[in-house]
């Protein structure tokens, strides 16, 4: 039995978690091989002839760098043995939701990954407290991109409908659903 829910999409349960398992992995894709390539450069530099010439404090954001990027590549790769180990037992509105949030601690870790690894190349290359401001500040714009202008969006369309709704239907899509 199909049904809207409100949500301005004829389907079923199962339909429902199928289409959003499949978003599900076309984003994880995207942030899986950013997160795979940025860890292997991370497990690179250690073998590098400079790594011995870093003070205890870049060695330091160094090891907190690599142990952040390893736990943002499982937090992004879970979803996908959470999948294989569920199969076919008839959940995968849950496996949605738990590899959704899996997801979205995923997104934190790389932005701590990100802003960590960006830390320790600016404090090699500046030497100054320079490094902090721009990292600071790059960490703002991260926080805006994946997190602020999202919400933003939520906020503003539960506020009305659309301007371009010009029929008055409900044209929110999936806006609203957990996954």
């Amino acid at each position: 039995m199909s049904e809207t829910n409100g949500r301005g999409r004829e389907e079923t349960q199962e339909e429902r978690a199928d289409r959003q398992w499949s978003e599900l992995l076309q984003e994880l894709r995207v942030a899986q091989t950013g997160v795979q390539i940025l860890f292997g450069f991370l497990l690179a530099v250690v073998f590098q002839s400079r790594f011995e010439d870093l003070g205890v404090t870049d060695r330091n954001i160094y090891v907190v760098t690599v142990m952040v990027g390893c736990a943002t590549a499982a937090a992004l790769i879970g979803p996908v043995a959470y999948h294989r180990l569920l199969t076919g037992r008839r959940m995968k509105p849950e496996t949605v939701i738990w590899a959704s949030r899996m997801t979205v601690l995923g997104l934190v870790l790389l932005f701590c990954t990100m802003c960590s690894a960006l830390l320790l190349i600016l404090r090699v290359a500046l030497h100054n407290e320079t490094a902090l401001w721009l990292v600071g500040g790059m960490a703002l714009w991260f926080l805006a991109c994946w997190f602020v202008f999202p919400l933003w969006a939520i906020a503003k369309g539960r506020s009305g409908p659309r301007e371009t709704d010009t029929d008055g239907g409900d044209d929110r899509g999936d806006r609203g659903r957990e996954a």
